[in-house]
């Protein structure tokens, strides 16, 4: 039968249950994320050495025995414009008009982008 103490009883019995499951489940989650945070972390560090220590020679070299001219930093002057957007702007693959002569020129000529007639939609009837 159902009394007052039984209920009560059957309730904190419950939260109680409850309770320790979210402990238990909040430290193992947690457990998951420090072990995946440290797997993480040691795979950076491992591909980070495993640049640095090809790529550094063991003493310093001259521009000349690299093979390249050297610009003010001692380093070879830098001809790739990969991921650079400003560099990649002046060099556009294929231009479709040559640049303004004039300053009125400039004033009235359309970007390369830019279509030289307006789009006018069709007139009439479409379901025809």
């Amino acid at each position: 039968m159902n009394t007052v103490r039984s209920f009560w009883l059957g309730w904190g019995s419950f939260c109680l249950a409850g309770v320790g499951a979210y402990y238990f489940a909040k430290k193992s989650i947690n457990a998951d994320r420090a072990a995946r945070f440290e797997e993480t972390r040691r795979k950076k560090q491992m591909i980070e050495s495993l640049e640095h220590s090809s790529n550094v020679p063991s003493r310093p070299l001259s521009a000349s025995t690299m093979g390249g001219s050297a610009n003010g930093n001692g380093h070879p002057a830098r001809t790739d414009t990969a991921g650079s957007p400003s560099q990649e702007a002046s060099s556009d693959p294929a231009p479709t008009r040559h640049a303004p002569a004039t300053e009125g020129q400039q004033v009235i000529e359309k970007s390369k982008y830019e279509s030289s007639t307006p789009y006018r939609s069709p007139k009439g009837d479409r379901f025809s």
